[in-house]
């Protein structure tokens, strides 16, 4: 059984990713408020960062388009992607005096964690349409995008091109709707923007409340299922709501949805959990797994990654998933 999701073969890379590049720096005085914290550590940050780190270690063939800022974050930043084996040609330097975007994280206990986004005139979201390669998006198989690069222009016009591109070349779109609430002018704005790269999407990842954000407005309930339904009867093949510690489930297009499992964990914290989680999950898409074994995968690595201080550092090997998933008698032959 496969999953519905075709991939394109003969092509130099798996993934291509585009939007946020910045840095996480994380409390290492855990289980204490912000005000308390002393000291950081820092690490390689910003949710289609992690997804492509994640999908790296795995094994896939990866790249990035991005820009950062001309100074020691940035510098590091480009380094650590190049030292991950992606393809980072297509990570430009800002001119304009843009800073790195910064994500201070406060581990307050295993389920009580926030964090403080510093966004304002960030390199990420000056990324201009004219700087999307559309040779590197036709080399891939995938292109990921992410919502928060959607918040501002020029990086949401440079996005839609980027999908342009990749519709052209065949390439299939994977869309982490990855809502924050930084940078988005107001709700209008986040319902226009994100729903029309939605309507694009061959696959779509979200929480419960980021496709809420997709919806107009209204007293109803939220209905999941008919929400899924909805993007189904679009261009998408699969959707994939997120639910925290509860797992996720997943929508496919013949009407089907696959609940997925969590498994134990000793948390330490709860961030990260979802991109090791949609990286791990494309990753046994393209190797073409059925549905429940790609939520097996993503959930083993969503358990790695919360038990550990970083995020994108903590992203796994197949090894350390599969040990994660042998010990719980779910490995697969």
């Amino acid at each position: 059984m496969g999953n519905g999701v075709n991939f394109p073969a003969d092509r130099a890379l798996d993934f291509v990713s585009i939007g946020r590049l910045c840095i996480d720096l994380n409390a290492n005085e855990i289980h204490r408020p912000l005000e308390e914290t002393v000291t950081f550590t820092r690490y390689l940050g910003g949710s289609p960062a992690n997804i492509t780190v994640a999908l790296a270690r795995l094994g896939a063939k990866t790249g990035f388009i991005g820009k950062i800022a001309n100074d020691g974050f940035g510098r590091f930043i480009r380094r650590y992607l190049e030292e991950t084996g992606i393809d980072a040609t297509s990570v430009v330097d800002d001119a304009t005096g843009a800073v790195t975007g910064l994500a201070f994280t406060e581990i307050k206990s295993p389920t009580d964690c926030s964090i403080l986004m510093y966004r304002d005139n960030v390199a990420d979201l000056k990324l201009e349409p004219g700087e999307v390669s559309e040779s590197l998006i036709a080399s891939a198989k995938a292109l990921v995008v992410s919502g928060t690069a959607l918040a501002a222009s020029p990086s949401r016009e440079a996005v839609f091109a980027a999908i342009g591109y990749a519709r052209k070349h065949g390439a299939k779109i994977i869309y982490d709707i990855d809502y924050r609430p930084y940078t988005w002018a107001n709700r209008d704005e986040i319902q226009v923007y994100c729903a029309l790269a939605a309507e694009q999407a061959d696959v779509i990842f979200g929480g419960i409340e980021e496709f809420s954000l997709l919806e107009p407005k209204t007293d109803a309930p939220f209905d999941e299922a008919a929400v899924a339904a909805r993007w189904l009867g679009r261009k998408a093949q699969l959707v994939v709501v997120k639910r925290g510690g509860d797992g996720s489930v997943a929508y496919t297009a013949d009407g089907s949805a696959y609940p997925g499992r969590t498994f134990p964990a000793n948390v330490v914290k709860t961030f990260g959990a979802g991109d090791s989680f949609a990286g791990a999950f494309l990753y046994g898409l393209l190797q073409g797994w059925d549905v429940p074994r790609c939520q097996d995968y993503g959930a083993a690595a969503a358990h790695i990654v919360v038990s550990s201080h970083s995020c994108s550092d903590a992203m796994p090997t197949r090894a350390q998933v599969e040990d994660v998933l042998r010990s719980v008698g779910a490995l697969e032959a």
